[in-house]
């Protein structure tokens, strides 16, 4: 058994590390997006909207890191780290889109943001 770190910083690296241990064109274009993790920060969420964000990433085995005034509102707005796979975020910005509090423009960022990440892939 050896143990090797693969460095993926774009589709195109995802889907040649996949390749290279014998998996299928479809196979990687599947995968793909469970492969490129993103942390994007946001910065002056409105706090509720924060704690949707939160619940979302949470229910899509995400992550979004906010501030601790965030919980009981003590902020009007605070910054939001989001820790996600493409899978991931493509999953939650539907459920973005019907929220309140400015989080449809964040899913349509959010969205925008994705589709360069996989352009060309």
């Amino acid at each position: 058994l050896f143990m090797q770190i693969v460095q993926i910083n774009n589709a195109n690296d995802a889907a040649k590390a996949m390749q290279a241990i014998g998996v299928t064109s479809r196979g990687a274009e599947i995968m793909v997006e469970k492969a490129l993790f993103q942390a994007i920060r946001l910065e002056g969420v409105d706090t509720r909207a924060a704690n949707i964000l939160k619940q979302t990433m949470l229910s899509q085995g995400a992550e979004a890191a906010v501030s601790a005034a965030t919980i009981n509102l003590a902020a009007p707005y605070t910054d939001v780290l989001v820790l996600a796979t493409v899978a991931q975020l493509r999953r939650a910005i539907p459920r973005l889109k019907e929220q309140p509090w400015g989080l449809k423009a964040v899913a349509g960022d959010l969205e925008e943001y994705i589709d360069g990440v996989m352009a060309g892939f």
